[in-house]
């Protein structure tokens, strides 16, 4: 494991406090984790320095060819004042999935892991405690070389990034609308969807802004071929509750291998659900809405952890999920993934990781 040069400011930033808003991704701590990647040395001096503008070439990769990856991840704080962090491993095994479908050079796990534990115990003050808050974490990497060529960059730099973050939807765990997608095209299998990198979130945003025009908070996307079967939403995985049995889309190289997903997928086979990972086509979901079997719907993701979905609309059709409000198993699984991160509830699986 690499050793980790700590530099800290000498000009900290006023920290929000408990009343102070906190939206998402608006707010950074004082300090920031780079590790730089050269052929010679491979990733080599990871560094703990003050929040700083990065400097780049203008000719710089990443700029030119969307050579780059990203991950996100939560750091809380429990009642009685332990730092946790939640399957921190999955993080890491994704990047590296990531980073091999992008020609990126794989980053060690445990110098993964010990990056980002450094970096939030270095700025822990920085973490709130208010309900619904936690310190998002975000990993990423960017291609450095100063070409302009279309080939892999031969210098990276793997940097970290922290946002105290309060709740991703400011007016709670309230069931929200979904527009399915029926024009645009986010990923296909063979491409890069299965990836976390940003090219797969700028093609989603014509169709998101569609939608939020329309009055929708997120897009349902489609599959790229035959233009039927349900994928994703836009920032999180997505499930279904069918005559009593929960479906999932099978990830298929255009879906995004989310770690809150597996979460769900395995609290529910321990309550005994039948769970499914396989295609769901548009007109299924039409006609289990239509009939009543369509129980529940729910997203999954880090920033959201579960967002239940009250209307879903498909073309001129928009249907009502249930009586429109939280189902129950949406609510339970939302209570014991946050109970598990913030300490409240037993953790059977091993699932949380203590910075300190």
């Amino acid at each position: 494991m690499l050793d980790i040069k700590i530099e800290k400011t000498t000009n900290p930033k006023p920290i929000p406090g408990p009343e102070d808003p906190l939206v998402f991704g608006t707010i950074f701590t004082d300090h920031m984790y780079v590790m730089e990647y050269c052929p010679e040395k491979g990733w080599h001096d990871p560094a703990i320095m003050p929040y700083q503008p990065i400097s780049l070439a203008p000719s710089a990769m990443v700029f030119h060819y969307g050579q780059e990856m990203f991950e996100g991840l939560k750091a809380y704080k429990t009642e009685d004042g332990r730092i946790l962090l939640f399957r921190p491993d999955k993080n890491a095994e994704r990047a590296n999935n990531s980073n091999r479908r992008l020609m990126i050079p794989e980053i060690d796990p445990e110098d993964f892991i010990n990056a980002v534990k450094t970096i939030v115990e270095v700025d822990q003050a920085w973490i709130p405690t208010k309900p619904g808050t936690s310190l998002y974490v975000r990993p990423f990497v960017i291609a450095t070389d100063p070409f302009l060529g279309v080939r892999p960059s031969n210098t990276y730099k793997f940097i970290i990034i922290l946002s105290p973050v309060g709740a991703y939807y400011p007016e709670g765990l309230n069931p929200v609308k979904i527009w399915i997608e029926d024009k645009y095209v986010r990923a296909v299998r063979g491409g890069i969807g299965e990836a976390k990198t940003g090219g797969n979130y700028v093609a989603s945003l014509a169709a998101q802004i569609k939608a939020h025009d329309e009055g929708y908070s997120q897009v349902l996307w489609l599959d790229g071929v035959e233009r039927k079967y349900i994928e994703e939403v836009g920032a999180m995985n997505i499930f279904f509750k069918i005559n009593g049995t929960v479906v999932t889309p099978v990830l298929n190289g255009s879906i995004l291998p989310g770690v809150t997903r597996d979460t769900c997928i395995a609290l529910c086979k321990e309550w005994g659900l039948p769970v499914e990972e396989r295609r769901v086509s548009v007109e299924e979901l039409e006609a289990a809405a239509k009939d009543g079997s369509l129980e529940e719907v729910w997203g999954t993701g880090t920033a959201a952890v579960i967002s239940p979905v009250g209307h879903l609309r498909y073309e001129d059709d928009v249907f009502q999920i249930g009586d429109g409000g939280i189902g129950q198993i949406s609510q339970k699984l939302y209570d014991t993934v946050t109970g598990i991160q913030l300490g409240k509830v037993e953790d059977k699986y091993g699932w949380t990781v203590e910075v300190k």
